[in-house]
């Protein structure tokens, strides 16, 4: 393994940690949720707005954090760079949240929630925030300053986890103790699921508070015809945006109108708890990505970078190989992350695990467009995946419910990942090692199918003789893999 890969992981590993540790915290709020709201069609509420949130926020970015790194690459520019993206997200997000507050009503009774226009206050307040800190963020990812990004990002974690603790278990706790405490001026036990948006609200406002200083040492200049430039390089980074999301998450939305059950929220909120279960697997994606895009940008100046890009797709699908068989075979345990109710959802996990994984390897291979300026591409990519997306989900889930949004997910990132890996070998070819990669993937899946014949072909029923077998057929797995790669890994412990 070379030096370059070495400080990718190095990157990869602080911003993984973090995440890591960040994201477990918020995903031990999924069990809180489901545990206490049992009713399905509660949590559904939650997994669709916050699919509206995840397109939004591509809508209030606009390419913009690409495009920083892009034109960052200038270093006489690149105070100017920032300056003139933080101006121009601040006045959008601006004019967004104001909007949004303005009509929250009319929107309210639009998504059949018409008691509820404050949701769509909050959720403005928190995509406003959140869009403009997003360029923060990149900053910082910008100068290596990992460790501040990551301190910053778990502050904003842990108050979104604090203030869930406190308004779903401690106020209720003392309200039913204590009915004339001090918390029955601040609590209301009607609001309900709005108490997880309040949550992240409130650690959106004290994210920005903590990344306000950096503004305001900023000398500030808003270069119009810099401008012009950034958003003719970001405008298709929008549309992939777009279409990404659409990939990602309006599946949840797709599931309310176009499932055929009794009640259609109660498949949202099923789907939406069981997808969080890849929990390692998109965790491992995203802190990949924060350190692999302004890696991949600052070694492309390099001599031959194409094969440090190579090298860092193998090693990427080695680990998330790895993280696939490790969930399958320990199912058993993973699943108590969500509650009774939720779990009749558990099928679609190794479905959607491996379409993460399609996802992660669709990034690794993004590079080619960005490299050569040829961004269109990226928003072809995209719009041809949410076009499968789309398809596939008004197809197949008036048949099959959340079974037909995985499956429907699954193929759009195959589709996408093929489709990429054709094109970038012809404008930017790069010598991966497909082969490996297949076999890392395919001995994965037999792995776990392996393991659902034995416990079910021999009808084991204590879990424990079930994880012992599971944790042989990990072992052995681990083992297979060494073989494959025993020359690398014998050259990198001899370093």
């Amino acid at each position: 393994m070379s030096s370059d890969i070495k400080q990718l992981a190095n990157q990869t590993a602080i911003y993984g940690g973090t995440t890591i540790l960040s994201r477990l915290l918020n995903y031990l709020l999924v069990p809180l949720h489901t545990y206490i709201f049992s009713d399905a069609s509660q949590y559904g509420v939650v997994g669709e707005l916050y699919a509206w949130t995840s397109l939004f926020l591509v809508i209030l970015t606009y390419g913009m954090e690409t495009a920083f790194f892009y034109f960052s690459r200038d270093k006489e520019i690149q105070n100017k760079v920032y300056s003139t993206i933080v101006t121009s997200l601040m006045c959008t997000s601006t004019i967004f949240v104001i909007l949004c507050t303005c009509f929250s009503g009319p929107i309210a009774n639009w998504m059949h929630y018409p008691d509820h226009p404050e949701y769509i206050i909050w959720f403005a307040f928190i995509i406003g925030i959140d869009a403009l800190t997003s360029i923060f963020f990149a900053r910082l990812r910008h100068l290596n300053k990992v460790w501040n990004f990551a301190l910053v990002k778990m502050t904003n974690i842990i108050t979104n986890v604090l203030f869930n603790l406190f308004f779903l278990l401690l106020c209720p706790y003392l309200l039913k103790n204590n009915p004339d405490s001090f918390v029955s001026a601040i609590y209301n036990p009607s609001i309900g699921v709005g108490y997880i948006f309040i949550s992240n609200l409130i650690a959106s406002i004290v994210t920005l508070i903590i990344l306000l200083p950096s503004f305001f040492r900023q000398k500030y200049e808003f270069d119009f015809s810099l401008w012009k430039k950034m958003i003719i390089y970001g405008l298709p980074l929008l549309v992939f945006g777009l279409a990404g999301i659409v990939n990602e998450t309006m599946d949840r939305v797709l599931l309310k109108y176009f499932s055929v059950q009794e009640n259609p929220q109660a498949s949202v909120g099923i789907y939406s708890a069981c997808y969080k279960i890849s929990i390692l697997m998109t965790i491992f994606v995203q802190a990949y990505k924060y350190a692999a895009e302004p890696f991949f940008f600052n070694k492309s100046k390099e001599k031959d970078p194409q094969k440090t890009y190579a090298e860092t797709m193998t090693v990427f699908v080695f680990v998330c190989s790895i993280i696939f068989v490790g969930i399958m075979l320990y199912m058993d345990i993973i699943q108590y992350f969500v509650g009774p109710e939720y779990r009749v959802g558990l099928p679609i996990v190794p479905i959607l695990l491996m379409a993460n994984l399609f996802l992660g390897i669709f990034y690794n291979l993004s590079i080619w467009y960005k490299l050569t300026n040829q961004t269109k591409f990226g928003a072809y990519l995209a719009i041809f995946g949410a076009i499968i997306t789309l398809v596939l989900n008004i197809v197949l889930i008036p048949r099959f419910d959340y079974m037909g949004s995985a499956w429907a997910t699954f193929f759009c990132y195959l589709s996408m990942m093929v489709a990429s890996y054709l094109l970038g070998q012809k404008y930017y070819p790069v010598n991966y090692e497909v082969k490996k990669i297949v076999l890392y993937m395919v001995i994965a899946v037999g792995v776990y199918f392996i393991s659902l014949l034995i416990n079910k072909g021999l009808h084991i029923e204590q879990m424990w003789i079930r994880l012992c077998v599971n944790t042989a057929l990990l072992i052995v797995y681990v083992g297979i893999l060494f073989v494959i790669n025993k020359q690398k890994i014998m050259k990198l412990i001899r370093r």
